[in-house]
């Protein structure tokens, strides 16, 4: 195996434990990968200002991030790619919500802003997990209007209402939409060709890596794609058993500083 020259990491789940918490000694390695220019990217569902700082408490602001599980990746101010979802879609999934399933929170991601018709219960857990403040909008308005750009959309209710609607939006043509559970209770909404492992891919581009010399991390089923296309692909011990199994190896849980542990084993040491 080559040795490894970029990481990719899930946040949520992943470097933090279930307090929202950082992996506790993965802050004193980001110097070390730093001595041996490894670059250390985020990537996540979440906005650029929810994994802001995260990125700084790591001191890895100087690395890109790959946010809305890669819808928009960007260093800096500087934009790297961005995939934005279609109007005419996200219009008909609107209206299609208010209509048939009205007790569901709509959340608008455009760039760094957060954006809801009102502030309900659902925001405000958001909002705590996260550290964000959200924008109270008309969001009709606000996709209506030509000049806006949305990178995701985040649905949530109780875990029986999202699943059901999952289920029905799956039977509706949305040819240029995808749609997949972060959480039992979450929805995510992006363009369908948004996925970690497309943002793992322009990140090897961009640093001219292959795909051999790059270890990615994650625990959940939308990591998948990018911890199957590394060449070190690793599942958290926290992680379902099906995500497991598409890994080449497994660290310890969220809890038990499984990032950490892997970065010292499978890269620094390698390094010594």
């Amino acid at each position: 195996m080559s040795r490894i020259k970029l990481i990719m990491s899930d946040i949520d789940g992943t470097i933090l434990d279930k307090n929202h918490q950082l992996d506790s000694y993965l802050i004193e390695l980001m110097p070390l990968l730093k001595q041996c220019n490894i670059p250390f990217v985020l990537a996540s569902a979440r906005s650029p200002l929810g994994i802001a700082p995260i990125s700084k408490e790591l001191g890895i602001t100087d690395c890109p991030i790959a946010c809305y599980n890669g819808a928009l990746i960007s260093l800096g101010d500087k934009i790297l790619s961005q995939y934005s979802i279609d109007k005419s879609e996200l219009l008909l999934l609107h209206d299609f919500l208010k209509k048939e399933f009205p007790t569901v929170s709509i959340n608008v991601y455009s760039g760094k802003d957060w954006l809801v018709n009102t502030i309900d219960e659902w925001v405000e857990i958001e909002a705590t997990i996260t550290g964000e403040s959200p924008k109270v909008t008309s969001l009709a308005d606000f996709i209506r209007d030509e000049k806006t750009l949305v990178h995701k959309l985040l649905l949530i209710d109780n875990t029986d209402t999202i699943q059901k609607l999952q289920k029905t939006l799956s039977s509706i043509d949305f040819p240029q939409t995808d749609f997949y559970l972060s959480k039992d209770n979450y929805l995510e909404v992006t363009h369908n060709q948004v996925s970690k492992k497309q943002a793992l891919l322009e990140l090897a581009n961009y640093y001219q890596l292959p795909l051999t010399s790059i270890m990615t991390l994650g625990d959940n089923y939308n990591d998948i794609p990018m911890i199957e296309t590394a060449g070190l692909g690793i599942a958290m011990g926290n992680a379902p058993r099906d995500v497991k199994t598409c890994a080449k190896a497994v660290t310890d849980s969220n809890e038990q500083n499984g990032v950490s542990k892997a970065i010292k084993l499978h890269v620094l040491d390698k390094y010594s």
